[in-house]
């Protein structure tokens, strides 16, 4: 019933290197289960409005199904960039530095080839404070990036339902560094279908345009009198099949929205909830931007999740923190840029209710 970690074994690597899996668990039945390899959310189980336990995100019994997790990304840790990078390419001090062209042929997604989720992480274990970290030294044009890139996620829950996912992070060269968290929620279980009944608040005024490639024009837009406004409750479902110019391109939402900062530190950003299960995940975070992706292309990859369920097409919700997309090509973007001896340090905070 208190706060704990136990570890298990979780298979072997492609290199045959032991990996683990962590249960960390609160007084109030929230268990997050993390993995070394890819510093990946494999499971987290929350209970509904009777006290029933299930698992709200969406991901893959085995670690052998993790190894090729670059394309949907489940529960993944995604850096040093994560998001659409324009030709795959941007100058830094005047020097231009390619990175993977791994969307289109073209263009960067989330910084390439051997992504940091297909990697295996160091770890350490704080039970005072009911934490995992998890840390990976990226050398330097490591995907294309430069500088050696020292970083650290940590994995923590409290009883107050908190699940904080905090990234630091230093540089020996000036660099790029844009974390995020790619888990898919499905609060009724990752099992149960749609998650387009559940409803959305995001507090954003404005979203990112994107053109037939996904990447930034360069334009904010005003959410008003749009699918994209969700500054009251919605439900996701609503809006998402209405003639939009964006969806053409998208298929539905997968977009960055300008989060209405009112400080530099970590505020609440969106609310997602789930009237069937009673079930309610605040998102806190000190980050400019979250990326709302509703899962709309995950039938096309044929994917068969835990327990055997076959995920279908917006049967998961993603909102990941951090920079706009493309941000180091687009002047009129707060740039991602990590200066060589500073410290990147940022948090994002999954809250049930």
């Amino acid at each position: 019933c208190f706060m704990s970690i136990e570890i298990s074994d979780f298979g072997k690597d492609l290199n045959g290197n032991c990996v683990k899996l962590f249960s960390i668990s609160n007084f109030n039945g929230l268990v997050a289960k993390v993995t070394n390899f890819g510093a990946v959310l494999v499971s987290l189980f929350v209970p509904d409005k009777n006290g029933n336990l299930a698992d709200v995100v969406l991901g893959f019994d085995s670690l052998e199904n993790y190894f090729k997790n670059d394309i949907c990304y489940f529960g993944s840790t995604v850096g040093r960039n994560s998001n659409r990078v324009k030709n795959a390419s941007f100058v830094l001090n005047g020097t231009t530095y390619n990175l993977d062209k791994n969307e289109r042929g073209k263009n960067d997604l989330h910084s390439g080839f051997n992504p940091y989720n297909s990697r295996l992480w160091d770890y350490s274990i704080d039970e005072d404070s009911n934490s995992v970290s998890f840390n990976l030294v990226s050398p330097d044009m490591d995907q294309g990036f430069p500088g050696e890139f020292n970083i650290t996620v940590t994995y923590s829950l409290d009883n107050d339902n908190n699940l904080k996912i905090k990234y630091t992070g230093t540089s020996n060269k000036d660099t790029i560094a844009n974390m995020t968290n790619h888990s898919y929620f499905n609060l009724s279980g990752h099992n149960s279908g749609t998650a387009m009944e559940h409803k959305l608040y995001i507090n954003a005024d404005k979203y990112v345009e994107v053109d037939d490639e996904l990447i930034p024009t360069g334009e904010l837009i005003d959410v008003s009198n749009t699918p994209m406004d969700f500054r009251t409750p919605t439900q996701i479902g609503l809006r998402i099949n209405e003639d939009f110019k964006q969806f053409e391109y998208t298929g539905g939402y997968d977009h960055s929205f300008v989060i209405n900062k009112t400080n530099n530190g970590i505020e609440k950003i969106a609310v997602l909830s789930d009237e069937s299960s009673g079930r309610t995940m605040e998102v806190y975070t000190d980050s400019i931007g979250v990326q709302f992706y509703a899962g709309n292309f995950i039938e096309n990859n044929k994917v068969i999740g835990k327990e055997n369920c076959s995920y279908k097409n917006r049967s998961g919700v993603c909102l990941e923190t951090g920079f706009l997309p493309d941000s180091m090509n687009q002047p009129n973007f707060v740039t991602p840029l990590l200066k060589a001896g500073n410290t990147y340090n940022t948090t994002t905070i999954y809250k049930f209710i």
